[in-house]
């Protein structure tokens, strides 16, 4: 990014003042301002505006900033009605001046995986650039667009969602070439209330896709093969043989071509298989997409796996969760070879009127998981599941915990198994049971 306030005022057809200025990189973060940046002020639940002057301590060269704050009129800025559109649309004007291929990933679940998959993959044969940790939302997207080199040859984006309309914004606004569903669970469900809304809302990834565009859907979804897209749709997730899993990978032959992938679970498989055709429709070969995912750079907190000091295998995916989500990774445990198994499960969120049920059916998976352990943590887990699990399991094999008894879980867990056993860590990140991973493996 190499851009005059001049020219920015022009790309948002703005007012601006002391235009000479060169700006290097944006910042809607005060504090992390560096010298050269753009500071947009965005209007939130705190108003940027109010730390214009500390942006430009920090070394901001420029700020973006609305017409209803007064602005001095020696401060190099750009001045438009509204900063968040205004923030969109100079993202969206580097897309298509750099423009890049781009790949756009969307679903209940999945999302980060399939984009650090597809971005080992796509940089195998291109110059690649994904969406950093999971800045997936209106200001994350458009952050991405704005930092992606000058050189990118292929754009992956990750898309967020909680709400109706919001997935038409971010598609139009990046135009991919490319478009994945990786699957519909029932994260969201509380604004949603079916899973065929939450169908619906996914499907506005093809919004912005290219006409010539392809949408790829997985096979086995009918809230998805069922649906009506203009554009081209292939599925993915069909015709793999000798799934083989162990405790650090799990590996799987598509295409006479052998993989092997550093995760573990059939829904791992089909997050690979999602971005293998991806690659496949930019024409990467299957050798290279093969040897790129061997060794993939994994978001944090994705299914990572992790051993305690004392050689237990512990097993992390505390970022989301929801009951389909919950069941397939309960499933990959059941699966692993160790002597000892536990499972952490804390409270799903965003499930709405539907939380009772979707906490109280989880029962079923769990004991068909065959653990030696439960741990549930929070009101919802405790009220609806904990009942339910006391008809399986003694009080030695289940406990409970609230949110704020996590050092409680810690120091239990800290003493928990031996060199070898597996202990699984599944909540929704407002568990904050990534603190609890974290003071495990110190």
């Amino acid at each position: 990014m190499n851009y005059s306030v001049k020219k920015i005022g022009q790309i948002l057809n703005a007012t601006t003042q002391i235009d000479s200025k060169i700006v290097t990189g944006v910042s809607f973060d005060s504090r992390k301002v560096k010298s050269g940046d753009l500071f947009v002020a965005l209007v939130a639940e705190n108003d940027g505006h109010d730390y214009v002057q500390q942006a430009l301590t920090k070394g901001a060269t420029a700020v973006l900033v609305d017409d209803r704050h007064q602005i001095d009129s020696k401060i190099p800025a750009i001045i438009v009605s509204d900063t968040l559109l205004a923030f969109q649309q100079l993202g969206e004007y580097r897309r298509h001046q750099i423009n890049p291929k781009v790949v756009a990933i969307t679903g209940s679940n999945g999302k980060t995986t399939t984009k650090d998959m597809t971005s080992a993959i796509m940089g195998s044969q291109y110059k690649t650039f994904k969406t950093p940790e999971n800045f997936n939302n209106e200001i994350g997207v458009p952050l991405t667009l704005l930092t992606m080199p000058d050189d990118t040859e292929v754009l992956v984006v990750e898309l967020g969602m909680d709400r109706p309309g919001q997935l038409t914004t971010l598609s139009e606004l990046v135009s991919p070439d490319i478009a994945i569903i990786t699957m519909i669970g029932e994260a969201h469900i509380e604004f949603f209330k079916t899973r065929e809304n939450i169908a619906k809302a996914k499907l506005e990834i093809t919004k912005g896709l290219k006409s010539q565009g392809t949408l790829l859907i997985p096979y086995d979804e009918p809230l998805l093969t069922n649906a009506q897209v203009k554009q081209n749709v292939q599925t993915f997730g069909q015709n793999i043989k000798d799934i083989n899993s162990s405790s650090s990978k799990t590996i799987f032959t598509y295409q006479n071509t052998r993989f092997a992938i550093p995760l573990l679970g059939r829904y791992n498989i089909m997050n690979a298989l999602a971005a293998i055709s991806a690659g496949i429709l930019l024409h990467i070969e299957l050798k290279n997409a093969a040897e790129a995912l061997q060794h993939f750079d994994l978001t944090k907190n994705r299914t990572e796996q992790l051993t305690t000091s004392h050689g237990v295998n512990l097993i992390s995916d505390v970022y989301n969760s929801n009951p389909t989500a919950v069941a397939a990774v309960l499933a990959t445990l059941k699966i692993i070879p160790a002597t000892h198994k536990y499972v952490v499960l804390g409270d799903m969120l965003e499930l709405g009127e539907q939380a009772a049920s979707l906490h109280a059916c989880l029962a079923e998976t769990v004991i068909n998981a065959n653990v030696d352990g439960v741990y549930l943590v929070g009101p919802l887990m405790n009220k609806y599941l904990y009942p339910i699990l006391q008809r399986r399991f003694d009080s030695a094999h289940l406990h409970q915990y609230e949110t704020d008894q996590l050092a409680e879980l810690i120091k239990d867990l800290q003493t928990l198994g031996e060199n070898g056993d597996v202990i699984l860590l599944k909540a929704s990140h407002g568990i904050h049971l990534e603190n609890v991973v974290n003071a495990l493996v110190k």
